[in-house]
């Protein structure tokens, strides 16, 4: 008998003519995944692709493709012969990898897609129950309510058996919906912003701004380790790095104080929106949660999105902290973004930010601003980086 790793596409199997384009980019990711593990064979089988590996590498190999997007589920499976006894004994083995050692019970639950199979799926149960109780004698019991144990049968072009689902991410391929570039600061919001769309199939680049020397070598680092971490499940990620303190001493020096959070919010923007346009990115990706802090009141977010013509992308609007935190534990990135080391949205900080700002206010102060001169600047010093984990 011989085990296999099965991958469950999600909502790949919804795209209708563009299914097999998503479930080709799906494969091709999963494959890239487990390219350092001796591979014996791939394939597609109704909707699931098949791995055949050593199954000592299946907990690492399971780690690995759990952070390719579009999966919902992994199952280590044992593929058998089409007939009743060869299910019989794959069942029998798959009891014995669980090592029972006291009372356990199970339930057998089969699915038979190809109907050419001459049992029934309601028949099938039944079968296969009995032969797993004679074999396990006292030790095993059939529960179908709360079973200790599933017996999963999918009866197809070959015959699978399994008990175990371990849960992937769900979502997209990457690079299946657009290019997009996240404003990724230091913080616990832009990471699972990047994390969140790119599980809707978005390739992610990022842009940090810092404010040196006003912010440490050591801040960057910690945003560099960030992007680090997401690129595990997005892959290489180009990042663009800007000083925005030149931008924040002007504003600093010829406009409102109040206004300084806005006004340096802005730049970021029509920043990201030039490197956009040069890089070909459809959008731009931002941490921002309605409310949280003076630029994420819903004015505040109304006068930024003003400023460019391009989409503004924020997944975390609607949601608090607490849930934010508990994606970003989820993924890795939690305790990097609490390290303390400060963005350079503290540099210049004014004690009472304008919270409901209007756009005529703001625009009369951009006049005191040379924009056009002070962007292309920061573009011109921009240093580049591409990151990916090995």
């Amino acid at each position: 008998m011989n085990w296999y790793l099965s991958v469950s596409f999600g909502e790949l199997a919804l795209k209708g003519k563009n299914r097999k384009t998503f479930e080709d980019r799906a494969v091709k990711k999963i494959m890239d995944s487990v390219k350092d593990f001796e591979i014996e064979d791939f394939y597609k089988d109704q909707g699931k692709l098949y791995i055949k590996a050593n199954k000592e590498d299946f907990d690492e190999m399971i780690d690995h493709i759990k952070k390719v997007f579009g999966i919902v589920y992994i199952s280590p499976v044992i593929r058998v012969g089409r007939s009743v006894e060869e299910i019989e004994k794959g069942a029998i083995q798959l009891i014995e990898s669980k090592n029972v050692t006291e009372k356990t019970s199970f339930k057998v639950e089969a699915k038979r897609s190809d109907k050419s199979f001459p049992v029934k799926s309601p028949e099938l149960n039944p079968k296969i129950g009995g032969a797993i109780l004679k074999k396990f004698g006292s030790k095993m019991y059939v529960d179908v309510h709360n079973p200790d144990i599933m017996v999963y049968i999918d009866v197809k072009n070959h015959i699978y058996i399994y008990s175990d689902k371990i849960k992937g991410y769900g979502g997209l391929p990457i690079g299946s919906s657009g290019r997009g570039l996240l404003l990724l600061s230091g913080g616990i919001d832009s990471p699972v912003a990047g994390f969140l769309l790119a599980r809707r199939g978005v390739e992610i680049s990022a842009l940090h701004f810092h404010s040196y020397p006003f912010t440490s070598d050591r801040a960057f680092e910690k945003v560099h380790k960030l992007a680090e971490e997401l690129s595990y499940y997005t892959g290489k990620i180009t990042m663009y790095s800007i000083n925005l303190l030149p931008i924040q001493r002007e504003i600093n020096e010829k406009c409102r104080a109040r206004e300084m959070t806005i006004l340096s919010r802005r730049f970021m923007m029509r920043i990201g929106e030039e490197i956009s346009k040069k890089h070909e990115y459809n959008a731009l990706i931002t941490g921002e949660s309605l409310g949280q802090v003076a630029s994420q009141t819903i004015e505040s977010v109304g006068v930024i999105n003003q400023v460019v013509s391009m989409p503004i992308l924020r997944p975390l609007i609607g949601m608090d902290k607490t849930e934010i935190i508990e994606i970003s534990r989820d993924i890795g990135t939690y305790e990097t973004s609490i390290l303390p080391f400060e963005d350079c949205c503290t540099v210049f900080l004014p004690d009472r930010p304008v919270t409901k700002p209007r756009l005529s206010d703001i625009l009369k102060s951009e006049e005191n601003l040379d924009v056009g001169k002070l962007v292309e600047d920061a573009i011109n010093s921009m240093e580049i980086y591409e990151i990916e984990v090995e």
